[in-house]
């Protein structure tokens, strides 16, 4: 733990104890839009449970004290509810309120405890802990969503410890209060409520309302609320532990429209029926929208009416005409021609999902300018997704199936691979429209492993940027665990370690600007000694002589290899301005070779991130693509430019070299801000205006920059990504949550692949060699000439070119580049 979160369990530590009405728990979490705002409590034991000594309490933005106390009134019944609201809230909500506030209630980054007499019965979030926006992901999560607690699941009596809401509840979209006060809590979306309509006929043949009469033509049905008789043929079944709680079904050839604009399939909400695939079947029930999906409910009766050819595929293909095309065909069985590429593999292991398009998918301002360009790349980008999913809601599926058979750390699929034989129903879902497949797809790797980086000349230094992902090392003793942030024990710790260690070797740079770091100063027991130990060696790290870097968690740093460079100057950051508070604080030092005196001054920076908490005025989103607080960005970036031409670190060295993840892609206003400074991209310069680093909601795209003042440029041999991060399976990082102890086995490898989130960025220069002829004459006769060539060339053959006679460009290794060198200064006289 940190010393904060020590304190806090000192201060809460009685809270832990075993509650009194062990019963009673948070059922379900309204966080809405405006005032809609809601806790449900259950009591799901046998007797009632009297408010008196109950209360509710709020932790904001992270926060160890609670900013509001609720005393509850009232009594619970034993199976009974009881619904807190704000009072301004909707009146369906106000309906079944028992009891409101007025004052300000939670937002999604809130801690919530349930305490009777003091001890706590029940939690939502970590208290002491701000996760930033929300805990969870997608639409389990505790931003803009309705949470309603899983059957089964316990009560979480530790309010800090590691929270995801998946754990205990299912997720609904923002303001979804039909269940609140009423139902079981347990995140049904339909199933039996009693009903009983008039004696539906469920002779097999008799008339029935055409599905395509249900779907009509626009995204909600015509008939909704409606109940009625359909008969069709089962066209998958997705019933079972953790599957969608149903079936498809499609109408026979004979009894469809032939308007392209309706769709001829519906979903069927029965988890207990027992149907299969080619089967016909006669149902009663009643048509609903639930979450943009057309669906038969409240099933008041089921016929077997024989068997049936299942009809024909609709062949598919991406991108979709219109946003609203795929509705002609929801819930039917479709195929696509041409394969599709992967864009995403981030829910892969979490939801069994992943995103598909017809191409490789760029963020918009990363290709063209924000702003109305922008838009018209982010549209055509949204109507080219597809989701091919596993046709279950289950949560972290102990065997994830793509790649065919199944994920592994020898076996992944990467964002830019290619899915094949994509035949299956198309469904809507949480969102997206989504494929689930009635057999198994193919895989085909179009986007392999790099081995290493792609550096075609090297030059005499090579700078590297790499944002770590949360390094942060416990108390530096092996303890102190979870932090803020990074690993949670220190397993986690020994594996994310490994990892790196395996990619910053690989990189074999001589210099790395690192990001997410922990910011715990320069001591023996920091986060960054505790990584330049692991690398052993001649590695070492720039301490600025500060007690830590800003007053963020995380911060940047400077390695290096001491055999290789040397430190120039004292190490230089800027704290005034833009870089006070929302800007991590750069980190600039000035290098030279060892045995040269060419330098440069390379400087690591972390801009804020595009999350919106906190931003109001111009730094909101402005609707352009470059995200919330761009402007803090911009004024980081012209603050920067400004810094480093008055000589930042004091030496006098002209060439300078920004890097570091700058939160901001290729055409955003901060980069461009530091071109019209006589700054020049590198990575556009060297892999194009489709180079990435990282990947955002199937999107790909660079906030990992380098960038070159004009006197520089001249000496950039190379710039490269190294892409081994951003396109794996977060699943195969270091973390070991959500998987089961074959799974943290078989994903995980003490690789360079999935070390980080970003991929690591490379730029190799051209330095000036101190005295080269002198070097270069390697016979010693005082000339440079075709002898010393042969010399050099004989001895490198035969294994003979140490360092100390045989480096003539001084930097550290004996390669082509030396030979390069002696046939320069040949040149040259």
């Amino acid at each position: 733990m940190t010393i904060k979160q020590t304190a806090l369990a000192v201060a809460i530590g009685g809270m832990l104890a075993t509650p009194g009405h062990a019963g009673l728990v948070i059922s379900e979490y309204v966080e809405g839009s405006s005032n809609n705002k809601a806790v449900e409590l259950r009591n799901t034991g046998s007797a009632p449970v009297d408010l008196t000594a109950w209360e509710l309490q709020v932790y904001f933005n992270g926060s160890s004290t609670p900013g509001l106390t609720i005393d509850l009134a009232g009594e619970v019944a034993a199976g009974g509810h009881f619904v807190f609201a704000h009072s301004a809230a909707d009146p369906a909500i106000l309906a079944v309120a028992d009891q409101t506030t007025g004052a300000g209630l939670f937002n999604g980054d809130d801690a919530i405890t349930l305490l009777e007499g003091g001890v706590v019965a029940d939690s939502l979030g970590q208290v002491g802990v701000d996760p930033g926006s929300a805990w969870g992901s997608g639409e389990t999560r505790t931003q803009n969503a309705t949470l309603r607690r899983l059957d089964g699941s316990a009560a979480d009596t530790d309010p800090f410890d590691a929270y995801d809401p998946a754990a205990t509840f299912a997720g609904f979209p923002q303001d979804s209060f039909d269940d609140l006060g009423v139902g079981d809590g347990d995140g049904d979306d339909g199933g039996d409520d009693g009903s009983d309509p008039d004696q539906p006929n469920l002779s097999c043949g008799a008339d029935a309302t055409p599905i395509s009469a249900i779907q009509g033509t626009t995204t909600d049905s015509p008939l909704a609320g409606d109940s009625l008789v359909i008969e069709a043929v089962v066209t998958g079944v997705f019933n079972g532990d953790g599957g969608l709680g149903g079936f498809f079904v499609e109408e026979e050839a004979s009894d469809r429209d032939d308007n392209p604009l309706s769709s001829e399939g519906l979903f069927v909400y029965a988890p207990d029926a027992s149907v299969s695939v080619g089967q016909r079947v006669r149902v009663a029930g009643s048509i609903t929208e639930y979450g943009g999906l057309t669906e038969l409910t409240d099933l008041s009766g089921l016929a077997d009416c024989g068997s049936a050819t299942l009809p024909a595929a609709a062949t598919l293909a991406l991108p979709w005409d219109t946003l609203d095309a795929p509705e002609a065909y929801e819930s039917m069985r479709v195929s696509f021609s041409r394969p599709l590429t992967v864009n995403d593999t981030y829910d892969l292991a979490r939801y069994g999902s992943l995103t598909l398009g017809s191409d490789r998918h760029f963020i918009p301002t990363n290709i063209v300018a924000p702003g109305d360009d922008a838009a018209v790349v982010a549209e055509l980008n949204a109507r080219d997704r597809l989701i091919l999913d596993d046709g279950s809601n289950q949560q972290n599926p102990a065997l994830v199936p793509y790649p065919t058979p199944q994920l592994s750390a020898a076996q992944t699929v990467r964002a830019g691979d290619q899915v094949t034989d994509l035949t299956g129903i198309l469904d809507y879902r949480y969102d997206e429209w989504r494929l689930h497949p009635s057999s198994a797809p193919g895989f085909i790797s179009a986007n392999n492993r790099p081995a290493g980086p792609d550096l075609a000349d090297r030059g005499d230094l090579v700078v590297a940027a790499f944002n770590v992902l949360n390094f942060f090392n416990g108390d530096g003793f092996g303890g102190g665990f979870p932090t803020a942030r990074g690993a949670d024990t220190a397993e986690e710790l020994q594996r994310q370690t490994a990892k790196l260690v395996s990619a910053i070797s690989a990189l074999d740079a001589d210099i790395i600007g690192l990001m997410e770091i922990e910011n715990d100063g320069y001591g023996d027991t920091s986060a960054i000694a505790e990584l330049a130990a692991a690398l052993g060696g001649s590695w070492a790290y720039i301490d600025p002589g500060l007690e830590q870097l800003g007053n963020d968690d995380i911060a940047v740093g400077l390695l290096y290899r001491s055999d290789r460079v040397t430190p120039q100057g004292a190490a230089a950051t800027l704290a005034e301005g833009a870089f006070a508070e929302l800007n991590r604080r750069p980190l600039a030092q000035t290098f030279v070779p060892v045995a040269g005196d060419d330098g440069v001054t390379v400087v690591v920076n972390h801009f804020k991130s595009k999350g919106c908490r906190g931003a109001d005025g111009t730094n909101a989103d402005q609707g352009d693509g470059q995200g919330c607080w761009n402007p803090m960005r911009t004024q980081a970036a012209e603050a920067l430019a400004g810094w480093l031409a008055n000589d930042a670190t004091g030496t006098g060295e002209e060439d300078v070299l920004v890097i570091g993840d700058l939160n901001s892609y290729a055409k955003e206003d901060p980069i461009q801000s530091l071109v019209g400074d006589g700054y020049q991209d590198l990575v556009a310069r060297f892999a194009g205006e489709q180079a990435y680093s990282y990947v955002f909601y199937g999107q790909a795209g660079y906030l990992d920059h380098a960038l070159a003042n004009s006197p520089l440029q001249a000496k950039i041999a190379d710039a490269t990504v190294w892409h081994i991060n951003a396109d794996e399976p977060r699943a195969l990082d270091y973390n070991t949550e959500f998987q089961t102890p074959q799974q943290q086995a078989s994903y995980y490898a003490p690789d360079a692949y999935r070390a980080s989130d970003h991929d690591p960025v490379l730029v190799s220069l051209t330095l000036a060699a101190d005295e080269p002829a002198d070097r270069a004459d390697l016979n010693g006769d005082g000339r440079v000439n075709g002898r010393d060539v042969a010399r050099f060339i004989l001895a490198y053959l035969f294994g003979r070119a140490d360092v100390e006679h045989y480096d003539v460009n001084a930097d550290g290794r004996v390669d082509r580049h030396d030979l390069r060198a002696i046939l320069q200064v040949i040149r040259e006289r």
